[in-house]
């Protein structure tokens, strides 16, 4: 098994080609590929660190296209299962010169949503050092949450070091409250907390960080909270009540900020794992996400060691 395992649901995206053009009138688009926590894998990839992915696509080309890009990232494919009565889930993106992209998704009832526990129960946990896991996957279908809960449970026996992000879909769960309660819940099992401001204000009723890090260091598990603050930076408190904030870095301009908060968790999850002190490790998130927002892929900022080496010596900061 690899160094880090996630677990999340593909989205083959098929992306505008045209400034400020309606998904309506758009006629040029390009294919990518896309989901939060492929992001964090991709990227971890990137950064060296091996990387297993667990999800189910379709018998179909849009299935082929996901193995195949992944595999391409080199990415471990060996728990996507193939499902050959339900499709892959696909959205159509627009592109804007300011603000944040329209998004259109096909994914209720994909293959990804029909993925069972019992699918988890065969996935060997031997040398797995970290999880990362999001609030996306629990809400496209119950069968995809009672797998995801079974995944949680067996990263929590097995005291693997895991982050949870509650990237927020409010139009994939079947209620306001039951996203809010379930992602509450899930947030308690994970050992790092990775929610934004505006998510607290949703999830607990307060978009003051330190409100927020207090409500989610109630979980059993959680040791760490990290609130996402925009530009700004982040948030940190520990459960011994060490707190502070580590500044974002300024960007000339922001191209499109799909793939920044994955690109931060994907910071965080493995500059721990470099044995890097956690004010480090969210520097290195912010960073990521700083130069994540300046590209229109979903991942495509993401850089190797090499480029993040470079992009700290421009800012004249350095890892301990």
């Amino acid at each position: 098994m690899s160094e880090i395992v996630t677990i999340g649901e593909p989205i083959v995206t098929f992306a505008s080609k045209e400034p400020d053009v309606s998904l309506r009138d758009a006629l040029e688009f390009h294919k990518i590929l896309g989901g939060a926590e492929l992001n964090v894998a991709i990227g971890a990839q990137r950064l060296g660190h091996s990387v297993d992915y667990i999800s189910q696509v379709g018998e179909e080309p849009l299935g082929d296209y996901v193995i195949k890009t992944i595999k391409a990232h080199q990415v471990g494919t060996h728990y996507i299962s193939r499902d050959d009565q339900n499709w892959t889930a696909f959205q159509l993106k627009d592109r804007v010169t300011k603000g944040n992209p329209t998004t259109h998704n096909y994914r209720r009832g994909s293959a990804a949503a029909h993925l069972t526990p019992a699918i988890v129960d065969q996935i060997d946990l031997t040398g797995v050092k970290a999880a990362h896991m999001s609030g996306i996957f629990p809400a496209i279908s119950a069968t995809a949450e009672a797998a995801f809960r079974a995944l949680l449970t067996r990263l929590e026996t097995a005291n693997v070091l895991t982050t949870f992000d509650p990237n927020l879909r409010p139009t994939l769960w079947s209620s306001h409250e039951k996203m809010v309660a379930t992602i509450n819940d899930l947030a308690g099992h994970a050992d790092i907390v990775l929610p934004g401001v505006e998510e607290g204000e949703i999830l607990m009723g307060s978009a003051d960080p330190a409100a927020i890090a207090d409500f989610y260091l109630q979980g059993a598990r959680t040791k760490v909270v990290i609130v996402k603050v925009g530009p700004a930076g982040a948030y940190v408190k520990r459960d011994n009540g060490e707190s502070y904030t580590v500044t974002g870095f300024k960007v000339a301009q922001v191209a499109d900020t799909v793939g920044a908060g994955d690109g931060f968790a994907m910071g965080v999850l493995t500059a721990l794992l470099e044995h890097k002190s956690l004010r480090s490790a969210v520097m290195r998130g912010n960073a990521v996400g700083a130069l994540q927002v300046q590209t229109y892929g979903d991942n495509d900022g993401y850089p190797t060691p090499a480029e993040l080496q470079a992009f700290y010596q421009r800012e004249g900061v350095v890892e301990d």
